[in-house]
């Protein structure tokens, strides 16, 4: 990876951006993508589109959610403590002692998440498991008025947790889930600019996808809109390779080991055809996921949109989702975007995905 793409990377990574919060992300997306798009835009969902060769056909999307899990303010007590809910889906476990970026009234407010020490709980409190309405924030108020000079009910925030290099090109951080989904459709936005194809191709960082599993988020709305007629999905999803994974269960999938493809009922057999043949071509290391039922990704929302959209779905293995420090391999973010940049480049006028 490049310098320049690591470091709109980093800064896709740190920037906090809740579901149904986005802006902050967003704008760092729309500002990369303003250097080689030739169209840029937001809509009134918070989804950002960047499009390379509008007039080309088919219409081609890449969609990647650029949300991440939360938290949200519910209540300041008369001590300046601040009670909160998560946004998305926690282990409630990973908050205790936690430290927080909270989206306020005036910028952002630093906090800790605080719990009884165990020197003083009972023994069988020791034993619980912790709940988020067990636990506060800290942001070392005064009292209500001083907590409220800088927060008011319903703002968001984030665990404080930025980037970190590991070795064999690894990094970890929040919102790998699914910023990189984000990051991987521009960058493969980028590729297509520099080798355009005859489709016209729009990367859209998809809003709201950790909280609008069963509505389908900015992903159905964005799909409709831009009328698709192809859709390719970047997201990730468990890489099976620590201590005790059941790969029966969950299939065999390793940290760089390559892009994961879906097969099930939401993905065109065509579509997967076609992206199992590029990454052949394209000597790109790949493994299959079986989805029998639903992926659990903005897929769900786009392959039932409008009049039905021709979907895929490319997942990147990722360790410890849902956490402070997800971890993923560099390697498979550049795979994933050289694959849909030969995807579209594949796909002509006229191309047909009708299962026959």
């Amino acid at each position: 990876m490049n310098e320049a793409s690591r470091r709109f990377l980093e800064s896709l990574l740190d920037a906090p951006g809740p579901s149904g919060f986005e802006t902050g992300p967003a704008r760092v997306w729309r500002a990369e993508a303003d250097g080689f798009a030739d169209r840029v835009a937001a809509d009134v969902g918070g989804n950002s589109l960047a499009t390379v060769n509008p007039d080309g056909s088919p219409r081609i999307m890449f969609a990647g959610h650029i949300d991440e899990i939360g938290l949200m303010v519910v209540h300041i007590d008369d001590d300046g403590y601040v009670h909160f809910d998560p946004i998305g889906g926690w282990d409630h476990q990973v908050f205790v002692g936690q430290r927080v970026v909270l989206l306020g009234r005036d910028g952002p407010v630093a906090g800790v998440i605080g719990k009884p020490a165990i020197h003083v709980q009972e023994k069988e409190d020791r034993e619980k498991v912790s709940r988020s309405s067990d636990l506060w924030i800290d942001v070392g108020a005064a009292n209500r008025v001083d907590a409220e000079a800088r927060l008011r009910v319903g703002d968001p925030g984030v665990l404080a947790s930025t980037v970190q290099q590991l070795p064999n090109g690894r990094i970890v951080s929040r919102s790998l889930d699914n910023r990189i989904g984000a990051f991987v459709v521009l960058e493969a936005l980028r590729l297509l600019a520099a080798d355009r194809p005859s489709a016209s191709v729009t990367a859209v960082a998809t809003t709201q996808e950790e909280i609008a599993y069963t509505t389908g988020g900015g992903a159905r709305t964005t799909a409709v809109g831009l009328d698709a007629e192809v859709a390719i999905v970047v997201d990730v999803t468990h890489a099976t390779d620590y201590p005790g994974a059941d790969k029966k269960r969950h299939g065999d999938i390793k940290l760089g080991g390559g892009v994961v493809l879906a097969r099930g009922s939401a993905i065109n057999p065509l579509v997967f055809q076609r992206l199992t043949a590029a990454a052949e071509q394209e000597g790109i290391p790949f493994s299959i996921q079986a989805a029998p039922k639903s992926t659990g990704t903005d897929a769900d929302a786009i392959y039932t949109a409008h009049r039905g959209i021709a979907t895929g779905l490319v997942s990147v293995p990722n360790r410890y989702m849902h956490s402070p420090n997800e971890m993923v391999a560099l390697e498979d973010l550049e795979r994933a975007s050289r694959l849909l940049a030969a995807f579209a480049r594949a796909v002509e006028p006229g191309t047909d995905f009708v299962p026959r």
